[in-house]
């Protein structure tokens, strides 16, 4: 049996956070079975974007990275298509979670220098809870698991304002009032 090594990392925003920012490092890609002593990567501000089908780096990443392209793409944005150069980049996200070797675009973002696509975040499972005014962004590779926070939830919830709710069963009565059970009414699957 082939055990695999996850990786992870959380972030604390100690806020309710409307962006999700973290530091990242980014060098040129090597070969992930022969990683160099000293890659010297270079510290960037990257933002989190589910919206995003690709990482997508700026113009100050690569030159201060002294990136050569591998190529054209097009580029679909808000703002229409665009043709765009592609780099192979190493990328270190937060508690040295490594992409030894990952295709980027270069773009122009607003407020960081790297947008962290679903390319990653496809690669492992992200959680993003709000808690107590504070926002907390985890992350891990590989996937292990289904989070399922409906499948998961306790049978008692409490709401906002501290009442406590019961999960409602799918064979217990709907609690709109209607006799019906609660499958065959509220709950019922289209």
């Amino acid at each position: 049996m082939h055990s695999v090594q996850v990786h992870a990392c959380n972030i604390v925003y100690n806020t309710r956070a409307n962006v999700l920012l973290c530091d990242v490092y980014i060098s040129e890609p090597f070969n992930s079975s022969s990683i160099p002593k000293s890659p010297n990567p270079k510290k960037f501000q990257a933002i989190w974007d589910t919206g995003a089908t690709h990482t997508a780096i700026t113009q100050k990443v690569v030159q201060d990275c002294n990136l050569q392209p591998t190529g054209m793409t097009t580029v679909h944005t808000a703002g229409g298509e665009a043709n765009s150069p592609t780099y192979l980049v190493s990328i270190w996200l937060p508690n040295k979670i490594c992409i030894p070797q990952l295709r980027v675009t270069e773009a122009n973002i607003r407020g960081a220098d790297v947008l962290i696509g679903m390319d990653i975040v496809s690669q492992g499972d992200l959680a993003i809870s709000t808690k107590e005014g504070k926002t907390n962004l985890s992350f891990r590779m590989p996937s292990i698991e289904c989070i399922d926070f409906v499948q998961n939830q306790p049978k008692t919830m409490v709401t906002s304002n501290g009442k406590a709710l019961s999960r409602v069963g799918r064979n217990d009565p709907c609690p709109c009032g209607s006799g019906k059970k609660y499958k065959r009414c509220c709950g019922k699957s289209s």
